[in-house]
């Protein structure tokens, strides 16, 4: 067998001295073989190196493969590698490896992802649906038993089990807290596409802290960003209004950390921030950085259960779970509106 060739069922019953059936019937325990023969079938295995093509296998004999597919966005954002860490720890202990690609939060992409999961035959899809995308193309796949589970977002057209964090909810709490704080004029930077079912969420929950307070909306004091430099942007952005905010709101992690740099470019000590979701070493920012906390692992557990209960059999109707946000105060979202500081 060349050095550089992967061994092949071939090589295996060639150096057994059995017929490629012979092999297959032992590493699939699905027909009559020696206990002399099976041992020696192994050795060849270990020795050789060979992988048996469990895609292949599972085809030809129609079940599902081994394996969970997960499309996600951005494969650097760290609150999308922390789900994913705790759906590949969950479905581990079912013996199901996990499987992951990013769509770049784009549609075709994530379409051509899925699709390919579906070739092999995954025992579960679990999908962070991109701006756009339409998932009715899942319905047959899912009425046939396939679990499928959206997380962070709802999927469209299809109704199908969605995990997601309580975005309205923990923006307002964050916005309420920079309002506790004697700020009047604070600013959104969220993110984009300005259709992505997050950013609406949080939007919608600056809105009501401000109207619970009797604010106004500015639509001068809200802008978006998709990345640290658009954010940096962003922050430049509002702080050179006439009437500048004295806090911002960051509608997630990636925007928090381009609001820090543009603040501490600009020397800005004055400006409060809260941001949506943790940040990477947020405490040892001066100050450290005050933010409304998702719980991701909490997400990928719940929907990497979920999903294996409906591979267990629950037929119950699609469910939309919602898991709890938290602020956690460190500094940052503490900072006094300028008047109370010189009062």
């Amino acid at each position: 067998m060349a050095a550089n060739r992967r061994p092949t069922l071939a090589d295996v019953a060639r150096e057994v001295g059995v017929s490629a059936k012979t092999v297959s019937r032992v590493l699939n325990e699905d027909g009559p073989a020696s206990p002399e023969t099976r041992e020696q079938v192994l050795a060849a295995v270990a020795k050789l190196g060979f992988q048996p093509n469990l895609m292949a296998r599972n085809i030809r004999v129609g079940g599902p493969d081994t394996t969970v597919g997960l499309v996600i966005p951005d494969l650097g954002n760290p609150f999308f590698g922390a789900v994913a860490r705790s759906i590949e720890d969950t479905v581990r202990d079912r013996g199901l490896t996990l499987l992951m690609g990013s769509s770049a939060d784009e549609p075709d992409r994530e379409r051509a992802l899925t699709d390919k999961f579906l070739a092999r035959r995954v025992s579960i899809l679990l999908v962070v649906p991109s701006v756009g995308a339409d998932h009715s193309h899942l319905k047959t796949h899912r009425a046939t038993g396939l679990p499928v589970v959206f997380l962070d977002r709802p999927g469209v057209g299809l109704a199908a089990d969605s995990v997601v964090s309580s975005n309205r909810t923990g923006s307002h709490d964050g916005v309420a807290h920079l309002i506790a704080h004697g700020h009047r004029r604070i600013g959104f930077v969220g993110d984009l596409p300005v259709k992505l079912y997050t950013r609406r969420e949080r939007l919608t929950g600056y809105r009501e802290a401000l109207d619970r307070a009797g604010l106004p909306y500015d639509r001068s004091l809200v802008t978006n960003a998709h990345d640290q430099q658009g954010a940096s942007a962003a922050t430049s952005q509002l702080l050179s209004l006439a009437d500048p905010p004295t806090a911002l709101f960051a509608g997630n992690n990636i925007v928090a950390l381009g609001i820090v740099a543009e603040l501490a470019r600009s020397r800005r000590k004055d400006v409060a921030v809260v941001s949506f979701d943790d940040v990477p070493l947020a405490e040892a920012l001066e100050p450290a950085l005050t933010v409304v906390a998702q719980d991701p692992e909490e997400i990928g557990r719940t929907a990497a259960t979920t999903a294996l209960s409906r591979l267990d059999g629950d037929r119950t109707r699609a469910r939309t779970i919602t898991v709890p946000t938290r602020l956690i105060v460190r500094g940052s979202g503490e900072r006094p509106a300028p008047e109370l500081q010189r009062a």
